[in-house]
């Protein structure tokens, strides 16, 4: 009879495991129907989360829902594609909030990391939601291989519109036209 592994060493081997998917998540930005990514749980609706946020709030996905279009964008401070692309969703969100549009930045750094998300964030001068999923519940529900950058489109109607793994100009460009579309829509 074998004994399931404790909460934590699950985690340990989560993380290591995620470690290695983020040293490969360099490659090119697929976009969703590419077969590049398993879709969220719920074919097509997303499922909801509550997460803390960085200032020390909590957000929660289903006080967005039909409300706005959402890009859930999942990122750590040991991937240099993700922040290349942070300052880009940044600028993206800044200049459509006011039409809509919400992103939410989900660190999957580990929950010791705390400080150096902060500085990161500061750093690049992030205005958006960054959300803490220190027990990686998220992560199992939108990116169970753990790559990032990964991003989630969903549109007013709450409805996954399109899934992103990796960072590349012309993906920057493909998703900037599905969110301007969305909002549109």
């Amino acid at each position: 009879m074998s004994v399931p592994p404790s909460p934590l060493l699950a985690r340990r081997r989560f993380l290591s495991t995620a470690g290695a998917a983020l040293a490969a998540a360099c490659a090119p930005a697929r976009p969703a129907g590419s077969g590049s990514a398993p879709p969220p749980a719920g074919a097509g609706t997303p499922p909801d989360f509550e997460l803390s946020t960085l200032a020390g709030g909590h957000e929660h996905l289903a006080d967005h829902l039909g409300k706005k279009v959402i890009l859930i964008d999942f990122w750590a401070t040991f991937c240099e594609p993700c922040l290349l692309a942070l300052p880009n969703l940044d600028a993206l969100y800044r200049s459509r909030k006011e039409r809509g549009f919400l992103v939410l930045g989900v660190s999957i750094d580990e929950a010791s990391s705390a400080s150096r998300v902060r500085s990161e964030v500061s750093k690049l001068g992030l205005s958006f939601p960054i959300l803490l999923d220190q027990d990686t519940r998220v992560i199992a529900l939108y990116n169970p291989r753990a790559t990032a950058p990964y991003s989630v489109l969903i549109g007013r109607d709450g409805h996954v519109l399109r899934r992103q793994e990796g960072y590349t100009a012309s993906g920057h460009q493909a998703l900037e036209q599905a969110v301007d579309a969305a909002l549109v829509g």
